[in-house]
């Protein structure tokens, strides 16, 4: 079987859709980096109808993402593509917002930073990006949970949880408009070029 489940994707998605109907409704194209199994894409984009939305990710989950597409077809939802951080040129789609879940502190500090920088160029201007998980404020953790988890995230060789004034300074001409506190001690951070 191709599809796989995140438990972490069940907890998190209507949170964060309901955040995203609101930020997301005037928006045409969404690029999802680190589309994972797939599990955000078929349930946001129902739920947003108007836009087109982009999915991307390592070639070894496409095959997740495609399964379930074909379970919970949508329309507005495009086939994954492969975009790694240093690796691809920027994607040729069109978008006007971005979004990405639980990615940050597993990447490399390298691709985090390059990430940050190639947004920041890429996007267009008005532009929003949408980026969900834990992230330290001050350089302090807000939970002792998320101290764990970032010992664990070294012990896997991850990047770890950035901290949001070291994404600010990677992300020159991206402005962070709202720092939104979301459950299990994350955020949705919203940056709009």
């Amino acid at each position: 079987m191709s599809k796989k489940t995140a438990s972490s994707c069940e907890r998190n998605q209507q949170v964060i859709l309901d955040q995203l109907t609101r930020l997301l409704s005037d928006r045409q194209g969404v690029l999802e980096i680190g589309s994972g199994t797939g599990q955000h894409a078929v349930y946001f984009a129902p739920h947003l109808a108007h836009l087109t939305w982009h999915t991307s990710d390592t070639v070894d989950n496409h095959a997740s993402i495609e399964a379930w597409m074909a379970e919970c077809p949508s329309e507005n939802i495009r086939s994954p593509f492969v975009f790694l951080f240093g690796e691809q040129a920027w994607p040729e789609v069109e978008i006007d917002a971005i979004f990405t879940a639980n990615t940050t502190h597993i990447m490399p500090k390298e691709a985090a930073k390059l990430m940050m920088e190639m947004i920041a160029v890429n996007l267009p201007k008005g532009g929003l990006f949408c980026q969900y998980g834990p992230f330290n404020v001050d350089g302090e953790y807000t939970s002792e949970g998320n101290r764990d988890f970032d010992l664990h995230l070294e012990k896997e060789g991850c990047g770890g949880i950035r901290n949001i004034s070291e994404l600010t300074v990677w992300g020159k001409g991206l402005q962070l408009i709202e720092k939104i506190p979301m459950p299990a001690n994350n955020f949705l951070l919203v940056w709009q070029r």
